[in-house]
């Protein structure tokens, strides 16, 4: 730990004042908890998919399978069962790369112990046909941007103290967006 420099009674106040507002800064940045971070907003991004709602209803959707499988010598938990057949349904969507837009999406799952590992190449911008737990995978891919922003911490008698307090906003990286294939509500479907 180093030492306080040698400084009039002047300075050894502006230390004082510098070190107290760096600790409530340190508080400030402490109380952003996982919690909180996910209360965030999460910030808007116009949408990739260029195509309209009946080019999307006539498209061949692709089916996927894994591009690599790696096995597991773990033996599948059967309380779980009922939850694996849920996972393992096909769905139909449509995945977005928001981070390197029109880039297709590398991803490994592993949804369940005892389930071997999956590489899957997930095209975009495209309808697919693809589990349910890699659907849920690409759509659970977002992070948090924290930014920091001046706001008056104090008010003395000279003037004002300007801190620094840190916001956060999440940003969805990737996105898997269902195709609806229900044309009307009143069609019987």
């Amino acid at each position: 730990m180093t030492r306080k420099p040698q400084v009039n009674s002047a300075g050894e106040k502006e230390l004082i004042k510098a070190e107290e507002q760096l600790n409530k800064f340190e508080d400030n940045v402490k109380q952003l908890t996982l919690d909180r971070m996910n209360e965030a907003p999460l910030e808007e991004k116009e949408e990739q998919t260029k195509l309209s709602s009946k080019e999307i209803e006539k498209a061949p959707g692709l089916y996927l399978k894994p591009f690599r499988s790696i096995g597991c010598r773990d033996k599948f938990n059967e309380n779980y069962r009922k939850e694996y057949e849920e996972a393992k349904e096909y769905v139909h969507f449509i995945a977005e790369n928001n981070e390197v837009v029109g880039e297709d999406i590398d991803i490994w799952t592993r949804p369940f112990a005892g389930m071997p590992a999956e590489w899957w190449k997930v095209p975009v911008n495209k309808p697919l046909w693809a589990p349910r737990y890699l659907a849920e995978q690409i759509k659970g891919r977002k992070y948090h941007r924290l930014v920091m922003k001046d706001t008056v911490t104090e008010q003395g008698s000279v003037g004002q103290f300007y801190g620094t307090m840190a916001a956060d906003t999440t940003i969805q990286r990737l996105d898997a967006k269902p195709v609806s294939s229900t044309k009307s509500l009143f069609m019987g479907r």
